[in-house]
């Protein structure tokens, strides 16, 4: 009788342990998520390189490599242009009050007088021409330089960005999220949840 209550006992436990193992139905049910690869540009680390180094040998020929001239190269010959062209104006009426200061210095006539030899300009508003007119001269060859100096940056920076992945796999998702906490009653906080993915 013993052996019959310890089979009884020991067949109502593998029973109730082989109910135990049924599924849940409260389980959550998994999805698979199917990423596809997005084919990524090849990143050339030499393109801004050679940009820069084209853009160095010609003004605008880093622009025209990185597909992007038709409104910067009006922009570099132009600024390039008006700069070399004061160089050139402030740099000859330089030479013409330099020279007729030198002139009246040496005791000769100068453009700047008259017939009967009297100065039409002071010596000390030759010498303040001389002076604005150099300041002038070597502001528009330091415009020149940095115009040249801006364009290769710019064709760098371009290449640099063009290669820059910008596709739609790049993504800010903010979503709020409520979070309630079992412990107090009835007190709700909110958060909020930054998801990027690349």
């Amino acid at each position: 009788m013993r052996y019959v209550v310890h089979i009884f006992i020991t067949v109502l436990f593998l029973n109730v342990t082989l109910f135990a193992q049924q599924k849940d139905s409260t389980n959550v049910k998994t999805r698979s998520i199917q990423y596809t690869q997005i084919q990524q540009p090849k990143y050339d680390p030499l393109n801004p390189s050679r940009a820069a180094f084209y853009s160095a040998i010609f003004p605008g020929a880093g622009q025209i490599y990185n597909n992007r001239y038709w409104w910067q190269l009006p922009l570099i010959y132009g600024g390039m242009a008006a700069s070399i062209y004061f160089y050139i104006d402030n740099n000859n009426e330089y030479q013409r009050f330099r020279t007729a200061f030198r002139q009246r210095k040496a005791g000769l006539p100068d453009e700047f007088s008259d017939e009967n030899g009297l100065p039409l300009i002071s010596d000390a508003g030759l010498e303040s021409a001389q002076r604005q007119l150099r300041q002038n001269r070597d502001l528009s060859l330091l415009t020149t330089v940095l115009i040249y100096v801006l364009q290769i940056v710019e064709a760098s920076v371009t290449a640099h960005l063009i290669q820059f992945d910008d596709t739609d796999s790049l993504t800010l998702t903010p979503s709020a999220m409520p979070n309630i906490n079992y412990n107090e009653e009835s007190t709700h906080k909110l958060g909020l949840t930054l998801k990027y993915s690349f």
